[in-house]
């Protein structure tokens, strides 16, 4: 079967190309039909990887976080037409202590191989999740995201102690916001504390127990555990914040990613005998839990609909051309791309 790819072969330069899909592989083919663009996709569009990864990754097809329609099953368990989310993460072996997400022999869709910027994307067919008819196809588009937050959320709850009464979120945006829903359904009991800087959109976190911008936290504020959701260079205050404010014996969840060593205080670490974990991207477990929590809590859906940004019809390279460039100059909110292939 052949297939249309439409990669990146330079910053801002789309290309098309073509494969061969072959059908006896028993892999599912899917047609992408809505595709949610990501800060590493745009790392890559604007050529702001260094020099010696761009060369070593391109030509690449973009985009990790999508939906699509089912063309063909060979297994049997999906119908034509069914819509399914299309999971990133490829791994190629099992291990009974590392999760898919973190073995070192996993590849990643646009990063270490095509992501869904194609005609048609053939799957193993444990990398598709059925995605439910009342879902509305822009949030699913993203559930990539919402799943590394539910990943770590997860995670927090093995590795963090019995006293929850207080949790706070450093970070503001997207990643903040989405932890912030999922953790507050998850553990409704706990109050929720938000820390951020733009007091517009910590006006969204209308569900959280309370706001606090990050310059007037007050002294004597302490709390139980934190998920750090803020990346690059205001990591390090975020980190330095969390451990002046955090009980001894607390839980930091880092999910910011930072393209540099992130300095902290160690000394303070070590003296509140503090535990730091990072989470970084999600497995199935994590895609079922997130699809599940989207049929059990459906106002979940309402919240995230506010973090959609741009709604672009994809047809043509210029229209791709357009869709990133809407995201760059985007405020806040996700870009979705229709994808009319």
């Amino acid at each position: 079967m052949l297939n249309t790819v439409f990669r990146l072969v330079a910053p801002r330069r789309f290309e098309v190309e073509f494969n061969d899909i072959d059908l006896h592989s028993g892999q599912i083919i899917v047609r992408p039909t809505h595709l949610s663009i990501c800060h590493a996709d745009q790392r890559y569009y604007q050529g702001l990887r260094p020099a010696e990864i761009l060369k070593q990754k391109l030509p690449m097809a973009l985009i990790h976080e999508g939906v699509g329609e089912i063309v063909y099953d060979p297994t049997g368990t999906y119908h034509c037409g069914d819509s399914v989310i299309m999971i990133p993460n490829t791994p190629v072996e099992k291990d009974d202590v590392i999760a898919e997400n973190y073995l070192r022999s996993s590849k990643f869709r646009a990063s270490g191989f095509d992501g869904f910027m194609q005609e048609h994307v053939a799957l193993q067919p444990d990398r598709v999740v059925p995605l439910e008819p009342t879902v509305d196809k822009i949030i699913a588009s993203f559930t990539e995201l919402v799943s590394v937050s539910v990943h770590a959320i997860r995670r927090f709850d093995t590795i963090a102690h019995a006293r929850r009464n207080i949790v706070g979120i450093w970070g503001d945006g997207n990643l903040g916001y989405i932890t912030a829903i999922f953790f507050k359904a998850m553990f409704p009991e706990v109050k929720l504390y938000i820390f951020g800087v733009d007091q517009e959109k910590m006006s969204q976190f209308s569900f959280a127990d309370d706001t606090f911008s990050v310059t007037e936290i007050p002294t004597d504020l302490m709390i139980d555990h934190a998920f750090e959701c803020v990346g690059g260079d205001a990591s390090q205050k975020a980190i330095n914040q969390i451990i002046d404010h955090i009980q001894p014996e607390g839980t930091i969840s880092i999910l910011g990613v930072s393209e540099y060593p992130v300095p902290i205080n160690t000394r303070m670490v070590l003296e509140k005998g503090l535990r730091i974990f990072g989470s970084s991207r999600s497995g199935r477990e994590d895609f079922l839990k997130t699809v599940a929590l989207y049929k059990e809590r459906p106002e979940i859906i309402g919240y995230l609909s506010n973090i959609v940004g741009a709604q672009i019809e994809v047809r043509t390279i210029a229209d791709m051309n357009l869709a990133f460039e809407t995201d760059i100059h985007k405020s806040i909110g996700k870009t979705i791309m229709i994808w009319d292939k």
